[in-house]
């Protein structure tokens, strides 16, 4: 019975690594336009989701590498986005810039550091993001799941901001050159392709 549970344990650790491993890339830059978004919302208001009213601020669409992927359940975010992707674009998204820059996730903030500058710190800042992701449906609630890092994804929906009942508030930065708390995008996603 042992050696059934230690093979078990053995084979959930094998496809976990599997199924979230990084997908390598050439060097070169991957994704060179920057995101974009229009001044007008457009589009339904409010939309809803799990009992939160959802408020569209601006369309928002973009092209970019995924430059790593959380997923939450246990905060009060996860009920509505459970998966943050961080993105790069432009030289955010080349193979060499990236190997001299460690990245890591943690509590809805995204987090780099190098030990040398292999483009202009203000290059990192303002060609890299975390985005929390609102799955419109299904579907796409599962797509964003399967994302992995360095995988090169197209979206687009509308950067929003979301109330509760309770007073609970989430709103969206509206810029791409904003940096710290506050900082990070909010994103409705109605359309998710994965290349």
């Amino acid at each position: 019975m042992r050696r059934w549970i230690f093979i078990i344990v053995i084979a959930l650790g094998a496809w976990q690594y599997w199924s979230t491993r990084e997908v390598s890339r050439e060097p070169g830059v991957l994704a060179d336009g920057a995101p974009m978004q229009s001044e007008e919302a457009g589009g339904p208001t409010p939309l809803v989701k799990a009992g939160y009213r959802i408020i569209p601020l601006q369309a928002f669409a973009l092209e970019a590498r995924v430059l790593g992927a959380e997923h939450y359940r246990f905060d009060r975010g996860s009920e509505i986005a459970p998966v943050d992707l961080v993105l790069g674009w432009g030289p955010m998204s080349d193979s060499r810039v990236l190997a001299s820059i460690d990245i890591s996730q943690s509590n809805r903030f995204y987090f780099w550091r190098a030990q040398a500058f292999p483009i202009p710190r203000r290059e990192i800042e303002i060609h890299s993001a975390n985005m929390h992701m609102i799955p419109a449906n299904g579907d796409i609630e599962h797509a964003l799941k399967q994302v992995r890092t360095g995988h090169v994804v197209r979206l687009s929906g509308y950067l929003v901001e979301v109330d509760a009942d309770d007073g609970w508030h989430w709103r969206s930065s509206l810029s791409r050159e904003d940096t710290g708390n506050g900082a990070c995008e909010l994103v409705w996603v109605e359309d998710l392709q994965v290349i």
